[in-house]
């Protein structure tokens, strides 16, 4: 015969698996993945349509933008567990710093404010389930332990009564000790991220604020002309973070600034075993990247099978660095090479590739591009130390002037700070005086170079 638990027991039985019932409900909280938060909503926004261009469009119906008090958010809507939001978060960071974008994070989903405009699909959007400060312990009810009839209920209902309500009373109190410090802590962490990752945008703000006024200021002097047009580029590697993005994704006249790109697609080939890094080849890949030799360099594009051998190679084996680049020409006689083409988003996500050895020939190329040179980032820039390691290319036409590549600033603690800045200024009217437009305009990159310099060594503290 089975014996039954005492009434009383099973009443206390109950009340502790309330208590617990009311603790897991902190383990079932969802999360989203998070990409970037800011004061700015038009940043937010247009930060969303990069991530989605990077991301696709399976993930973009439910990347949204979502307010916060006073900032704004990019999230990807997905309400999931903890250890999926971390997984989506870990394998999106890898496509997204490729491409010189923030890394993303798992963040714990809310009763957001959706800001921007609802996918196309949904008429309405479903909110995210509250936060667990919302989260309640789960009522006992003692109805069906009561005869309705007071003249029914004996002493031991009385008694029974009393105690299943003293174990309800002793689930509640529990259920807020244990639940309270954990939201409180939660809170705080967020709340402290979400201040880090407003900081880090604060951050990029007051650094491309400096240049955009700095670039403007020139306009308003004339030093700039009214046909000229510039564009800017900042990574930082020690903190993965994209400081400054300024007409980042125009495209100009490339000049020389791709010949590391001729490098990487001759290596490439190296790779693939086609052909062979020799004597003679060491020789033309020296003074194509050194000294920006132009007959050395078609003799690079000649082994590689032409300039659209070279534009076949990027673009189908490394579409997420060579986004907006068109080789479309050997170097005419003169240097006169207006039609190659490239963003400086190109160049940034080249330069991240470079650093962290994701392409063919990496280690030969760094190497090639440390080599003394002239130089517009680092030689006469006024704010920079003597001994920062300058890995670099520089383009001039007489239509373009431009440097990019990747400073190395040691700090007093003995770190290593590695940022790439690129600066293109391209003239729509071909200059009057080649030599001092020129002149004038790498100057303007030097100060913008000391711009940037300032500014990061600040925030590092170095």
């Amino acid at each position: 015969m089975i014996r039954l638990l005492p009434y009383s027991l099973r009443l206390l039985l109950l009340a502790l698996v309330t208590l617990l019932a009311s603790v897991p409900a902190l383990a079932a909280a969802t999360y989203d993945v998070s990409y970037l938060w800011s004061r700015n909503l038009d940043s937010a926004m247009d930060y969303r349509a990069k991530v989605a261009a990077v991301l696709g469009p399976k993930v973009e119906h439910d990347l949204r933008v979502v307010q916060r008090g006073s900032l704004f958010g990019v999230i990807y809507h997905r309400s999931g567990s903890s250890g999926s939001a971390g997984r989506v978060a870990a394998s999106h960071t890898r496509l997204l710093r490729a491409r010189g974008l923030e890394p993303a994070a798992a963040l714990r989903s809310h009763d957001w404010t959706f800001v921007d405009r609802a996918p196309p699909a949904e008429q309405t959007v479903a909110k995210a389930p509250p936060p667990a400060q919302a989260i309640k312990p789960v009522k006992v009810s003692t109805k069906a332990a009561v005869d309705p009839t007071p003249e029914a209920v004996s002493s031991d209902a009385v008694s029974e009564i009393a105690t299943k309500a003293a174990a309800s009373a002793a689930a509640k109190v529990a259920a807020k000790a244990v639940t309270e410090p954990v939201v409180k802590a939660e809170a705080k962490a967020e709340t402290k991220a979400l201040q880090a990752a407003a900081q880090k945008r604060s951050r990029r703000t007051d650094i491309e604020a400096a240049v955009e006024k700095y670039v403007k200021n020139l306009r308003a002097r004339g030093v700039i002309n009214r046909d000229e047009r510039t564009a800017w580029s900042v990574y930082d590697f020690t903190t993965g973070e994209k400081l400054v993005d300024i007409n980042e994704d125009a495209k100009f006249q490339a000049a020389s600034l791709v010949k590391p790109f001729f490098a990487m697609a001759f290596f490439h080939q190296v790779r693939q075993g086609k052909l062979h890094y020799g004597p003679q080849a060491k020789r033309h890949m020296r003074r194509m990247i050194q000294y920006s030799n132009n007959y050395s360099t078609n003799w690079v594009m000649r082994q590689v099978g032409g300039p659209a051998a070279v534009q076949r190679i990027l673009s189908r084996n490394y579409p997420g660095v060579f986004e907006n680049t068109e080789i479309v020409e050997y170097i005419p006689a003169g240097g006169r090479t207006y039609r190659n083409k490239a963003s400086v988003h190109d160049y940034s996500r080249f330069l991240y590739a470079l650093w962290n050895e994701n392409i063919p020939g990496a280690d030969e190329i760094k190497r090639l591009m440390a080599l003394p040179g002239k130089d517009r980032i680092f030689t006469g820039a006024r704010s920079i130390p003597k001994g920062t390691q300058v890995y670099n290319k520089t383009g001039s036409t007489a239509h373009l002037c431009g440097d990019m590549g990747i400073l190395v600033v040691r700090g007093r603690d003995g770190k290593r700070y590695p940022y790439t800045i690129i600066g293109v200024i391209e003239k729509n009217r071909r200059a009057r005086n080649y030599s001092s437009w020129i002149r004038s305009r790498g100057n303007v990159i030097r100060e913008v170079s000391n711009i940037v310099y300032d500014g990061i060594t600040r925030h590092h503290g170095v």
